[in-house]
């Protein structure tokens, strides 16, 4: 193989390499966003849940007086 082919495999490896940690860095970033999602979830659906269980009994359903 000539120096230059060896030069442009070498350039196009370092390219694919940094790209891999750049995907990877992009990765672990947004499984980090999705499990502080999913922890923020749980605490709001507690929440909810815990308000539907305090809340008075709902109001039956009925037409209103203009009908």
């Amino acid at each position: 193989m000539s120096d230059a082919r060896i030069v442009e495999l070498e350039e196009t490896l370092a390219y694919q390499a940094k790209t891999i940690d750049e995907l990877s860095e992009q990765l672990t970033l947004q499984w980090k966003e999705i499990d502080r999602l999913k922890k923020q979830f749980e605490v709001l659906t507690d929440r909810f849940l815990t308000l539907e269980e305090t809340a008075g009994e709902r109001p039956a359903i009925t037409k209103p007086p203009h009908y």
